[in-house]
């Protein structure tokens, strides 16, 4: 993967999506989307009013919740992966 991430933004995958509920199997379409996610790249980070940078709080690797909705979906070799301001990051599991 060729892409470098601008500023304060992370890439994510998100976590598979259960198929079933309670034994009945659920179509893709009628599958609610994971707001697990596993952070793939990070940004260099924010610039601050002082000209220095302040590190997103997460690193490659970390799993992470996300908003159902946020972020804007790219495909990179074949893979759907979400990029967003790390900031938009709900929280990080430990």
């Amino acid at each position: 993967m060729d892409i470098r991430l601008l500023g304060n933004r992370v890439m994510v995958k998100r976590a598979e999506a259960d198929t079933t509920t309670g034994g009945i199997h659920l179509p893709e379409s009628a599958q609610e989307q994971p707001q697990r996610a596993e952070v793939v790249a990070v940004g260099e980070g924010e610039k601050l009013e002082d000209g220095t940078l302040r590190a997103p709080d997460v690193e490659e690797g970390d799993m992470v919740i996300i908003s159902k909705y946020g972020g804007t979906e790219i495909n990179v070799d074949g893979e759907d992966y979400l990029i967003m301001d790390a900031d938009m990051l709900l929280a990080k599991e430990a």
